[in-house]
């Protein structure tokens, strides 16, 4: 899992070769303690195929308004530099894995 900062962003996400899923979260937010360590076994699932990572809305605000950040949790698969798909709250290992297979089966 990486952490993703405003310093790393477009490196790491924006320019990245595969696809990346980004947990936009909170430490004070309960939502996002559940979604954590669905993401973090997901992203143990798909090394190698998709990058996943989180970024720290209050740590990073400039990113969290690119983005339109309203609530979180919020994972946002980008490929290619762009957004290709928006998970907000707290949705099931399955419904986010197979909008990530979603993602990966897109050419």
């Amino acid at each position: 899992m990486f952490d993703f900062t405003q310093e790393n962003f477009t490196r790491e996400v924006i320019n990245a070769q595969e696809p990346v899923l980004v947990d936009f979260f909170a430490i004070w937010c309960a939502p996002c303690k559940v979604v954590a360590p669905i993401v973090e076994g997901l992203a143990d699932e798909f090394k190698g195929v998709i990058k996943m990572g989180k970024l720290n809305v209050d740590d990073n605000p400039e990113i969290a308004s690119q983005f339109a950040i309203l609530n979180i949790p919020t994972l946002i698969l980008f490929k290619d530099g762009q957004e290709v798909s928006r998970i907000i709250g707290v949705n099931s290992k399955e419904a986010i894995t197979a909008k990530i297979r979603g993602v990966l089966s897109e050419k």
